[in-house]
């Protein structure tokens, strides 16, 4: 009897401690409601997204950027206070207010997410008794516009690149990635030379919303080669940390290849191959995604496996874009009067 009371004296004892005692000092009587919004979004791109779009709210209706002070001074608003304060911003980025120009429905409403999101932090931090439910976000359609360039038009950019010099095997194997695996030009900047198996003829990426939770990709034996091609010819560091494609110009030789370098290469290679039609490597990929749904009679189960789009009802929009069901009834119907 007595063991049994000496073993439980010590669990009893840490029962009674006070929390002062091992987590007073990461407790913060007023906390950073921001920056703890910031520190829980995993992407470096979020977070430059969520800073943005708040800083734009306290600058337009405070005169200043946000601070603690001020946020918190936000959140502790009284509901109502809080919605009109809001509200009146989202009157000021739909109409514009003289000195900008109204928003497209889609920044509007990322911009209202981002206030949502902070005033729902606050909430979890104890420090806000509102949300901002009732207010409501614009209406948007999406994917409205999944047009891009048929197969025969993509050789044709193919065919600028000149696979003589390495900028132009790095472009091929570039655009042989966007085009046979409709990849985010994200997941394209991300990737190192150790994910790239040639033997497996995979390619290990990080998808879109999805962490640091790799998936392994497929990829064709003409994207496999070309790639090898670039790797070999690069030569450099054989380290497989560093990054598979990367910039080659003067200033930032070496350097990853960035998401808005993989879209200025696009944009070049387009216009002159004489693209009229507005590209980027999203629209690369809008234009493999329809060409898969043509080669398969509009296969969307099939599809998916390649766009990776976790619900179909996008790829039957794809589908129904591809389609052109409203206008061949229009033609019906102007062919019956």
């Amino acid at each position: 009897m007595n063991k049994i009371t000496v073993s439980i004296a010590p669990l009893e004892s840490s029962l009674s401690a006070k929390i002062e005692r091992h987590f007073a000092p990461l407790l913060d009587e007023d906390p950073d409601v921001l920056q703890q919004l910031l520190a829980d979004k995993r992407s470096p791109n979020t977070k430059r997204a969520y800073e943005k779009d708040v800083n734009d709210f306290f600058r337009t209706m405070t005169g200043k950027p946000p601070s603690p002070d001020s946020v918190l001074e936000f959140l502790h608003l009284e509901g109502s206070q809080a919605v009109a304060v809001v509200l009146k911003y989202k009157a000021l980025l739909v109409n514009g207010d003289g000195q900008k120009a109204a928003l497209s429905e889609a920044t509007v409403n990322r911009r209202l997410a981002a206030i949502k999101s902070l005033v729902q932090m606050g909430r979890k931090l104890g420090t806000c008794c509102f949300t901002l439910e009732d207010i409501k976000g614009e209406k948007t359609q999406k994917y409205r516009d999944t047009t891009g360039i048929d197969a025969a038009t993509f050789s044709q950019i193919l065919q600028q690149c000149d696979r003589a010099t390495l900028a132009g095997k790095r472009d091929y194997a570039l655009l042989r990635l966007l085009w046979g695996n409709a990849l985010r030009r994200n997941e394209v900047s991300q990737l190192n030379l150790a994910d790239f198996d040639r033997v497996q003829g995979t390619l290990r990426i990080l998808g879109k919303g999805r962490g640091t939770q790799a998936e392994t990709i497929e990829l064709g034996a003409a994207t496999v080669a070309a790639i090898c091609d670039w790797v070999e010819a690069r030569g450099g560091s054989n380290s497989r940390e560093v990054p598979l494609f990367t910039a080659l110009d003067f200033a930032n030789a070496g350097h990853r290849l960035t998401g808005d370098g993989i879209r200025k290469i696009v944009v070049k290679l387009c216009e002159k191959a004489g693209i009229s039609k507005q590209m980027s490597p999203h629209r690369i990929r809008h234009s493999a995604i329809t060409a898969a749904l043509d080669a398969t009679d509009g296969n969307v189960r099939k599809v998916q496996k390649l766009s990776r789009h976790r619900k179909l009802d996008t790829l039957m929009i794809y589908d129904d874009n591809r389609g052109k069901d409203q206008r061949d009834i229009t033609n019906l119907l102007d062919g019956i009067i």
